[in-house]
């Protein structure tokens, strides 16, 4: 799978579990980090956990295996890098806080519904 088919499916994913405010982040002109960021909110933390479980499980049954995730421990903020292509879960205050849209605002944003 390529990068962006890779992030196209992590909206997917995200969506399947209602997952909020899906959006994908082009950082391939602007950064070296990644080739896209993929970022979507839950509403509590089991709502984090259940969006980051199916996109794990859903990206593993085609193949393709997350190389490092984080933040299970809270699930305020869960980051799984699948190298070119790295998803952000949010907590919705936490989303807000850190801003990586803010931060990220020269790379195109395209909102995922």
């Amino acid at each position: 799978m390529t990068p962006k088919s890779i992030a196209r499916a992590v909206c997917k994913h995200a969506l399947d579990k209602s997952g909020l405010d899906v959006r994908i982040i082009d950082l391939r002109k602007i950064s070296d980090v990644a080739d896209y960021f993929v970022i979507c909110s839950g509403t509590v933390d089991i709502h984090v956990k259940a969006i980051a479980d199916n996109i794990v499980d859903k990206l593993k049954e085609k193949g393709v295996r997350v190389w490092h995730k984080e933040g299970y421990q809270a699930l305020n903020w869960v980051l799984l890098d699948y190298v070119n292509v790295v998803v952000h879960i949010f907590r919705p205050e936490v989303r807000e806080r850190y801003a990586l849209e803010k931060l990220w605002g020269d790379a195109p944003i395209e909102v995922v519904q």
